[in-house]
């Protein structure tokens, strides 16, 4: 009976935000409470479980897994040593097994080792020994590395953005290492760097350029002799030393197949790089805009600079403060990260009144706190589901107030915000205001899109700004697109192939 081992390690940062992560930001799970927990949420392990449990005579063995509670700043030194040593330990532990599949992200970073999963894959080759096949599932937002692919027999990478595949990428990783094992499939890997970073709209798989590429991708991966293809665009806030596009094609045994198809992914993404940005309007043009809006519909609000899904802290208070400024009343519903604030909240009690500070408190470099008298409508624990995958989210303890004209919903902690379900956990709908700040670049249009007035992209401060030349980058190759102006681009292929697995030696 092939015995597979499963882990998962993931976490997606923004180095320009000041607030670190630590341990207590990460989910950990050892052992079988691993599959109880994915059984039931439509994630990449989830995936994997699903194809493998089905399989018959294939035992799943769960290891360990940490995967972040949202996005945010570099992973501190010992939170890394920590789970580093989790990790590895939890397969030292494992029993001997046939093959391994590792649940990645890609954008996990910090000053103690800027290429954990790279480290990590590293480190498991020298436990688990180079005959056993290992394939790595991927957020197309990752970062990869020569030390990932070359420790790897194969990577499979998400195929949308807004990401809704978290689901089928691990079936397709599943379905990959199960091929290696029973029908003797060789991995050839070639990896092509593109020098850009890239955002905005035509980014929408189901809607912009970025989805021709990827469908593409799609046939190459299903085509004769391919096994997996894709794009990395990378998280342009994680900035190190391998931070750019790539693309990739895995194929079975045909180097040239791979090399071919991954310079022909690669020429067609730089053809369309330079629509691959985002059209940003000022704070003031914001205020203009939504000033002089007549009603009838909600306005989105997008303060994608400090979207927490991306790795910023979440307590930008920019936006709602701007409009304040500028006398605006209509009634606006914002989210924010601010600890202090909900303490103050719960001494209060829900009815009571709030004197505090709201924001500037994770990120003070970029935000001032903002004086509030509130009213306390709501108070929770910040535990709830996700309406998007039915994960499981913490916010912390969380509390709703009501300033004026503003009805604020702050957590202690930051989660994702990809999604409405921190305003709707939370008793407060959208759609019952005039504008909305929503913190991520995109959400699925029927999140917001849809339903919105207008979707308004604002160049505001923040850790994970679309505004890339205005973050500062320091360790990214240079020069690449934005950041530098007539960026050349050769297109050139690595290949990348391990030696053969135990059941083919002879």
């Amino acid at each position: 009976m092939p015995r597979i081992l499963v882990a998962e390690c993931k976490q997606e940062v923004s180095t320009f935000n000041p607030h670190a992560s630590t341990y207590a930001d990460f989910d950990i799970r050892h052992g079988a409470t691993l599959f109880d927990y994915h059984r039931t949420v439509g994630t990449e392990v989830g995936g994997v479980l699903a194809v493998l449990e089905k399989t018959p005579g294939v035992e799943a063995v769960p290891t360990y897994g940490a995967c972040f509670i949202t996005s945010g700043g570099a992973l501190a030194p010992a939170a890394w040593s920590r789970i580093e040593g989790e990790f590895l330990e939890a397969l030292r532990q494992a029993p001997p097994a046939d093959g391994v599949i590792f649940c990645m992200h890609g954008a996990m970073a910090g000053p103690a080792e800027w290429d954990p999963e790279g480290k990590l894959l590293e480190e498991a080759r020298k436990i688990l020994g180079e005959e056993i096949p290992i394939v790595v599932s991927l957020d197309l937002h990752g970062i990869l590395t020569e030390r990932m692919v070359q420790h790897a027999d194969a990577i499979v990478a998400y195929h949308t953005y807004p990401h809704v595949d978290f689901f089928q990428t691990g079936s397709r990783a599943a379905r990959l290492l199960l091929a290696i094992l029973s029908d003797g499939v060789k991995p050839v890997t070639a990896v092509v760097p593109v020098p850009a970073l890239v955002r905005g709209d035509e980014l929408i798989t189901e809607t912009g350029l970025f989805g021709r590429v990827i469908d593409r991708a799609k046939e190459i991966e299903t085509g004769p002799g391919g096994l997996s293809a894709g794009m990395f665009i990378g998280n342009p806030f994680t900035d190190v030393p391998s931070l750019q596009t790539y693309a990739f094609v895995v194929a079975d045994g045909d180097a040239a197949l791979a090399e071919r198809g991954a310079l022909e992914l690669a020429a067609e993404f730089w053809g369309h790089h330079e629509r691959m940005v985002v059209p940003l309007v000022s704070l003031d043009e914001m205020v203009g805009i939504v000033t002089g809006h007549a009603g009838g519909g909600t306005l989105g609000l997008v303060d994608a600079a400090d979207a927490t899904s991306s790795g910023a802290s979440g307590d930008s208070n920019a936006v709602v403060g701007a409009l304040l400024d500028a006398g605006y009343r209509g009634r606006l519903l914002a989210p924010i990260v601010d600890a202090p604030a909900v303490e103050a909240a719960f001494k209060a009690g829900v009815g009571g009144t709030v004197f505090t500070t709201l924001g500037g408190r994770l990120d003070p470099a970029r935000f001032r706190p903002r004086p509030v008298q509130a009213r306390v409508r709501l108070l929770a624990d910040g535990r709830f589901r996700s309406e998007s995958f039915g994960e499981e989210w913490h916010a912390g303890p969380t509390a709703v107030l009501e300033a004026g004209n503003v009805t604020w919903v702050v957590g202690s902690r930051a989660v994702s915000l990809y999604d409405r379900s921190f305003f709707l956990a939370h008793g407060r709908d959208p759609r019952r205001y005039d504008g909305v700040v929503i913190k991520s670049p995109h959400c699925q249009h029927h999140m917001y899109a849809d339903w919105c007035k207008r979707m308004i992209n604002i160049d505001a401060p923040g850790s994970s700004s679309a505004n890339l030349p205005s973050l500062g980058h320091t360790r990214c190759p240079r020069p690449i697109f934005p950041l530098d102006a007539r960026v050349p681009f050769t297109p050139t292929a690595k290949l990348f192939t391990r030696r053969p697995n135990r059941r083919d030696t002879p």
